[in-house]
C-alpha cells in the first residue's frame, strides 16, 4: 500500500444508474401508476440525455409525484437492493490506495443516504426533500445546484475549494455528470445500465463495470 497520508483524492460517483441500477425519481413515480410513471421516466431520460435542461423538469416531476416520506424510504431500500454488482468489493481496494468516495447526485439525499451508509460513504451531495410533520411532501431545496443544468460543476468547484484535494475523478452516466469534465482531473463515463450516446462519445474514459476503475486509477 502506498503512503497517501498527505493526499486527499476524491472519487465522486453519480448515484442513479451508476451506483445503483434504478433512477430514484422514476421509482417514486412507479407507485403512482403506469401512466404517471411513463411521463416521469420520459422526462428523466430527456434530461439525462441532454435533450432538455434539468431545471425544466426537476420541480415538475416532484409536483406530479408528491412523494411521501414513506415512499422515499422504500426507494432508499431499492437503491441497496439494486446496487451495482462490483462496487462493494471495489471501494475497500480504492480506499486502501488513498481514494475517498463521494456521492454527487441530482437525486434526493433522504433516499440516497441508506445506500451511502451501506457503502461507508460519508459525504453525500444531493437534494433535500421537505416534508410536513405527517411525512407528506411539501417542497425541495430549490437552491441546491444539482436541481439545474451546470449544477454538478458548481459542487465540484466548492469541494475543490473546501477540501483542497490533490485529484478529483468523477464517474457517472448522464450529461449532467459529463458537464464536470472540465472541472475534474478525469471524467469516466459509465454505461453499465444506460449507454448515453453523448457521454460515451465525449467522456475521457468509458466503462460498463465499476470495478474497471481499479485499473484506471492504478
Amino acid at each position: 500500500m502506498r503512503d497517501v497520508s498527505d493526499e486527499l483524492r476524491l472519487l465522486v460517483f453519480d448515484c442513479d444508474s451508476t451506483l445503483s441500477a434504478i433512477e430514484g425519481v422514476d421509482e417514486l413515480a412507479r407507485v403512482r401508476g403506469p401512466e404517471l410513471f411513463g411521463r416521469v421516466e420520459a422526462m428523466t431520460h430527456a434530461a439525462m440525455d441532454g435533450k432538455i435542461p434539468v431545471e425544466s423538469v426537476f420541480g415538475q416531476r416532484l409536483e406530479i409525484i408528491r412523494p411521501s416520506k414513506q415512499d422515499v424510504a422504500a426507494v432508499g431500500q431499492r437503491y441497496i437492493d439494486e446496487i451495482e454488482p462490483t462496487v462493494e468489493a471495489l471501494l475497500p481496494k480504492l480506499r486502501d490506495t488513498g481514494w475517498t468516495p463521494v456521492i454527487l447526485s441530482g437525486g434526493f439525499r433522504q433516499a440516497i443516504a441508506p445506500l451511502a451508509t451501506h457503502l461507508g460513504i460519508k459525504l453525500i451531495e444531493a437534494v433535500d426533500l421537505i416534508f410536513d410533520a405527517e411525512g407528506n411532501y411539501c417542497d425541495y431545496d430549490r437552491e441546491y445546484p444539482t436541481t439545474r443544468s451546470g449544477g454538478k460543476p458548481e459542487v465540484i468547484a466548492a469541494l475543490r475549494q473546501e477540501l483542497s484535494p490533490t485529484r478529483i475523478v468523477m464517474v457517472g452516466d448522464g450529461v449532467s455528470d459529463l458537464e464536470t469534465q472540465g472541472m475534474v482531473d478525469l471524467f469516466v463515463g459509465y454505461g453499465g445500465y444506460v449507454k448515453r450516446a453523448k457521454v460515451q462519445a465525449d467522456a475521457s474514459r468509458f466503462i460498463t463495470r465499476l470495478d474497471e476503475l481499479e485499473l484506471i486509477l492504478g
